[in-house]
């Protein structure tokens, strides 16, 4: 009878605390998930704040961005207009300009040109070293030669002068080439404007000038030798020569 009271108590016991166990288990499970929802509401309350600063702070970073764009497009608009306007100012000069040379009364001046053209084309010479003049220029006839022995042309004039005496540019010009010449000796070719050039031969000495050198008229060019060949026999003197478009003149015709 005591045994059986025992178990009987034991019994009570273990169901007594099988269910103090279920219900605490019970609390906690609810407890738990209570607390899961609040940190799931407290996150999405979280998340939502910060995604709205977010998008505040790139809605601001955007007007920031807009604002200079539309600036410059103001500032574009404005260039533009004022070229625009420009563009329209000058096009109306221009417009103004062209009906003025229309409606301007034509005037009709007869003048000859051609005279003035020629002098100012055709260069001033002078003597380039003063002398006699021993042989004469002879395009289409022949003069006796006394180094050859023959009868030649002769597309200069000699002009006698003592050895050294100076020779001066005939009148303004480049100077073209120095030259020794085989039949000619030392030479001195200046070119002038109007497709003139002259020709000095039969030089001693050419140091006074160089190649591409600009010369004014009666400038040292050189001195009076006797290195021509063809002239050898001859007194000291100059050959002196004047070509247009590389035909021979008469010098004596030319000079001034």
């Amino acid at each position: 009878m005591r045994e059986a009271n025992i178990k009987k108590m034991l019994f009570i016991t273990c169901s007594i605390f099988s269910v103090l166990l279920i219900a605490f288990i019970i609390t906690s499970f609810m407890y738990n998930k209570q607390e899961e929802t609040q940190l799931s509401k407290f996150d999405a309350n979280v998340v939502k704040e910060y995604n709205s600063e977010k998008v505040s702070e790139n809605a601001e970073q955007e007007m920031i961005k807009e604002e200079p764009i539309k600036e410059e497009e103001q500032k574009r608009v404005a260039v533009n207009t004022s070229e625009i306007e420009e563009k329209v100012q000058e096009e109306r000069k221009e417009e103004t300009k062209q009906q003025a040379e229309v409606n301007k009364p034509e005037e009709t001046v007869e003048t000859n040109t051609k005279p003035e053209e020629s002098q100012a084309t055709t260069p001033k010479f002078i003597k380039p070293v003063e002398g006699e003049i021993i042989q004469e220029f002879a395009k289409s006839n022949l003069v006796y030669s006394s180094t050859l022995g023959e009868w030649i042309t002769h597309y200069g004039i000699d002009i006698k002068a003592d050895k050294t005496t100076v020779v001066k540019a005939s009148s303004k010009g480049i100077v073209k080439y120095i030259k020794n010449d085989p039949r000619y000796g030392l030479t001195i070719v200046i070119e002038h404007t109007g497709g003139y050039k002259t020709v000095y031969a039969n030089l001693l000495s050419t140091e006074f000038v160089v190649v591409g050198e600009e010369v004014s008229e009666g400038q040292t060019i050189g001195t009076v030798g006797t290195t021509s060949t063809f002239e050898v026999l001859d007194d000291p003197h100059l050959h002196f020569e004047i070509l247009k478009d590389d035909e021979y003149l008469d010098p004596q015709l030319m000079l001034n």
